[in-house]
């Protein structure tokens, strides 16, 4: 991939300034989302030294960045349905179906929620060689429920504002194996990827910080109905962090679902968790500043309905709803 390459030095009226918001003011890049992503991919040196875009400029200090050449979006639009719950100039919040990957990736270059919203509407945000426009956040693939999108770049640096300092309310229901010890408490660690299985993530010493919220709701047949907050979102935090407590999703083999299903007091229950194409992981409730107009936006989208049906077969519903 070719590079235009740009070097400058910090002045005195740039001292004591944010990398990233002085990286934005360059005119080919004009987005504090675009100068953060080159921060990120190590395109951007200070003093012959990669740095984070929270660094604190220094006068005098030698600044290099290499831009890369933008190119065309190969990505395909794909005549996928959308259950759009919400939509505006700005943003667009989703209803994502279990089974359908966000973005494209390895083996799913053209089936990916990205490939239905690039047929379904031509504003997206966009940065550098984009595979991900609009993306602010992102579901595992078999975890249905509320997803925003920008459309706009604007949009998409005030909603990554807005996860990283954790202002981003997000609640998720999901089935585990077992019942917790502690009917509601907290869970967190470091996380990374796992030492020997690197599809999976663990806890591990010089991880990400990673917390995660639980409430039981309802425990019945070696089952519970947990509600879980996010305070902040690391790749499969819920289901590393469900895991560790030895109660991992139901239908979630990568975690070690299928060792806990003999657990199961019911044989039909068993044998409908065998059938799953997916695991009990749902993003129920999302909140949020919109990222223009500033008022605050919170959604709420139910299980599927054919999970919901099974969720009550299995006597876990018999709740007052929050």
């Amino acid at each position: 991939m070719s590079h235009f390459k740009l070097e400058f030095k910090i002045q005195a009226e740039q001292v004591n300034d944010r990398l990233d918001r002085i990286i934005s003011k360059i005119d080919q890049i004009r987005s504090r989302t675009k100068a953060d992503y080159l921060i990120k991919q190590g395109l951007v040196q200070v003093n012959q030294k990669v740095v984070k875009s929270s660094y604190l400029t220094r006068l005098d200090d030698s600044i290099l960045v290499l831009i890369p050449e933008e190119k065309k979006m190969t990505l395909e639009p794909a005549d996928i349905s959308l259950d759009i719950h919400f939509e505006d100039d700005d943003i667009i919040v989703v209803n994502k179906p279990a089974g359908l990957v966000v973005h494209p990736s390895a083996g799913h270059e053209s089936d990916t929620l990205v490939n239905a919203l690039l047929n379904y509407t031509k504003n997206l945000s966009m940065r550098f060689n984009e595979t991900r426009p609009g993306i602010v956040h992102r579901l595992d693939k078999e975890t249905s429920g509320l997803l925003v999108v920008a459309k706009n770049d604007r949009a998409h640096e005030k909603l990554v504002e807005d996860f990283q300092s954790r202002s981003i309310h997000r609640i998720y229901k999901a089935v585990c194996h077992g019942t917790p010890k502690k009917p509601e408490g907290r869970c967190e660690s470091q996380l990374g990827r796992h030492p020997v299985d690197r599809k999976r993530y663990a806890s591990v010493e010089n991880g990400k910080l990673a917390a995660t919220q639980y409430k039981t709701l309802k425990s019945a047949h070696g089952l519970s109905l947990i509600e879980l907050k996010l305070e902040t979102g690391r790749t499969h935090q819920i289901r590393v962090h469900l895991s560790e407590m030895q109660h991992p999703l139901v239908g979630d083999h990568l975690y070690g679902a299928d060792k806990k299903e003999k657990s199961v007091t019911v044989k039909s229950i068993q044998n409908e968790i065998k059938s799953l194409n997916r695991f009990l992981l749902h993003a129920e409730q999302l909140g949020f500043h919109h990222p223009i107009k500033k008022n605050w936006l919170q959604f709420q989208m139910e299980w599927p309905s054919d999970i919901l049906l099974l969720i009550k077969r299995w006597d876990l519903l018999d709740v007052q709803r929050n």
